[in-house]
């Protein structure tokens, strides 16, 4: 068998392809951050020792559910999808998936994710799971047909992981896991208002009501990115405040802070798409920075 699909390049195409398509579908990339934001949450919520097996559970059942979530927004907006440029060839538009097989796919694994976390872990965390697929599905995707709001409301889901794994690891959540939240609520403004305003054509096509639609200049998309930058700057400090971490961090943060306000700030000075681009990875770079320093410093 295996000599077989080796010897058979076709084959071995059309499972790279089915690969390919399921790792789209659930948008693996963006499952990625949530497994590390989830992962982040457990290890700062959890007393010494941290319970590494614990750990991994909280990841693979919010994970699941996140995937989940990701294929059920794809299937809603497959129509959507096939309008715009950058989305057009994701499975479902492109006809490689049916859009049932999608939907099926979608409900399951939001299901055995809010389950497997309510057996395994406990149910806040599956119950912060649920809230989380509730929103992203019935009031962040219906949204941005309807409101420019509907960015706002799409990083309250994407900021709950982290409380997720708090609660997997204490049972409760605190003003440790709010401030969790917030960091990385505020962190995606500046990030999909870089994205919105590079794509703005695309999203005025499909009919996505976003900030940067009427925005030509970029002003506004800029001047909204300096504004939630700096509140970032400030808030992200918490941690140390609450005696989450060490000092340390609170120096990291700001430099990592100040650096990322200054990229908005070229953004709004400048306002090109070279610009939002570097905001764009600007934001990429500053997560993962942000987080390796909580873990580093935890106290």
């Amino acid at each position: 068998m295996k000599t077989a699909a080796i010897g058979n390049p076709t084959l071995a195409a059309s499972r790279h392809r089915v690969v390919g398509d399921l790792a789209e579908l659930v948008k693996a990339r963006l499952t990625l951050l949530v497994l590390l934001t989830t992962a982040v949450g457990f290890y700062l919520g959890s007393e010494p020792p941290i319970n590494y097996i614990e750990l991994l559970h909280a990841v693979f059942g919010t994970a699941a559910a996140a995937a989940g979530a990701a294929a059920l927004n794809q299937w809603w907006e497959r129509r959507a999808d096939a309008l715009m440029r950058r989305t057009k060839m994701r499975p479902i538009p492109a006809g490689r998936m049916p859009p049932l097989q999608a939907l099926a796919l979608g409900v399951g694994l939001s299901i055995f994710g809010v389950i497997y976390l309510a057996i395994v872990c406990n149910a806040l965390s599956a119950a912060l799971t649920a809230i989380t697929i509730a929103i992203y599905i019935f009031a962040y995707t219906p949204l941005k047909r309807a409101s420019t709001a509907n960015t706002a409301v799409g990083a309250i889901p994407g900021a709950i992981p982290p409380m997720i794994g708090w609660a997997a690891a204490r049972g409760s959540i605190g003003a440790g896991a709010w401030s969790l939240f917030a960091i990385i609520f505020l962190w995606q403004l500046p990030h999909f208002f870089a994205i919105a305003w590079m794509y703005r054509e695309d999203y005025s096509r499909a009919g996505f009501r976003m900030i940067s639609s009427d925005d030509r200049s970029g002003e506004r998309s800029a001047s909204q990115s300096v504004f939630f930058c700096i509140l970032l700057l400030v808030i992200a400090g918490l941690p140390a405040f609450l005696g989450i971490t060490t000092l340390v961090y609170l120096a990291a943060e700001l430099v990592l802070g100040g650096l990322f306000v200054a990229v908005a700030m070229r953004f709004l000075r400048m306002r090109t798409a070279g610009a939002a681009r570097s905001l764009f990875i600007a934001s990429i770079a500053y997560l993962p920075l942000l987080l390796a320093a909580l873990v580093l410093t935890k106290s």
